[in-house]
């Protein structure tokens, strides 16, 4: 593995926590706002309900029409969608996510929002190690990209065809090494993806899903308002409040050294810590990224030294 981070590397506290951000990740305001994101993208007629006229003062549902379709009063919804979710049961979470026709992470989020767990503040926030053995395991992969993610999209271990795809994070200060700080604020990662939006967008729907499990990370507090002060992208995606969780896809790439590139990836949650997730990069056999894959795996360290130069012309 080359320069792999330091076992428990951490993000560290941003330079610009602005204080705006506390209150974003306050956990009712997030429940809140999530609610209403989420009943102002439907309409009574994509829920089976009568338009009553041809004016209506807020965009999507009516709270009492919401309230309707979940069975449940509308001064408990009310309660609900003004963050005050304490004590609500699971039933009444998933009729509301029925209702809503939330997705399986939508629903996810909605629970650990309205539900949240008691943290363990022995274990609060303590940096995340990876064990020997996994990355003994990302060795194995000779010609195939992988890497371990931990909170809030921090990039804990890679290997060296990694490296060479992506670019060498041991090259990185340990906070930097961090997929919202490399896609937001590096411009080589603009041009790495074809589609930067989509992986954009899905960064900041996996932060959000941070969020909504640990909404008093004060690292995750810094990293969003160190994100929201630097790249006004940044902030339009956040606001819209969508979650993400993913687990398998393609990926198309612009490679400095071998052109384009299109990966299928998969993620796996490795046992012992729920937060991490081993990620894999792989090309369809017999294609050009997969020939790609095995020139850049020839190269071996030099893949490394020449992308850097190629990125610098």
């Amino acid at each position: 593995m080359d320069k792999s981070p330091p076992t428990g590397a951490e993000t560290s506290a941003a330079t610009h926590p602005a204080d705006e951000v506390g209150r974003a990740l306050d956990r009712r305001a997030e429940l809140s706002e999530f609610l209403r994101s989420r009943r102002a993208r439907l309409k009574p007629e994509d829920v089976g309900l009568p338009v009553f006229g041809r004016h209506r003062r807020v965009p999507g549902l009516r709270r009492e029409e919401l309230a309707q379709l979940a069975g449940v009063s509308v001064a408990y919804y009310t309660r609900l969608e003004q963050g005050n979710g304490r004590n609500v049961s699971a039933e009444v979470l998933d009729a509301i996510a029925r209702a809503l026709r939330l997705n399986d992470a939508e629903h996810a989020h909605l629970t650990h929002l309205a539900r949240p767990r008691p943290l363990k503040r022995k274990h609060a926030w303590r940096a995340q190690q990876v064990r020997p053995s996994l990355r003994q395991l990302l060795d194995t992969f000779e010609g195939t990209p992988a890497y371990v993610t931990g909170r809030r999209s921090q990039i804990l271990a890679w290997n060296r065809m990694a490296a060479a795809v992506f670019g060498d994070w041991g090259e990185l200060p340990a906070q930097e090494r961090n997929w919202a700080r490399l896609v937001f604020l590096r411009p080589e990662y603009r041009v790495l993806f074809a589609d930067w939006e989509s992986k954009a967008t899905d960064i900041v729907g996996m932060l959000r899903m941070d969020a909504g499990r640990h909404p008093d990370d004060p690292h995750l507090s810094a990293l969003v308002g160190e994100l929201s002060v630097k790249s006004a992208e940044f902030r339009q995606l956040w606001a819209r409040h969508d979650v993400r969780e993913k687990c398998h896809g393609v990926k198309a790439l612009r490679h400095p050294l071998v052109g384009e590139l299109t990966l299928n990836f998969e993620s796996f949650q490795p046992p012992g810590d729920p937060e991490q997730m081993l990620i894999t990069y792989h090309a369809e056999p017999g294609t050009p990224s997969a020939e790609a894959l095995r020139l850049l795996a020839s190269w071996g360290t030099d893949a490394h030294r020449l992308r850097q130069e190629a990125e610098e012309v």
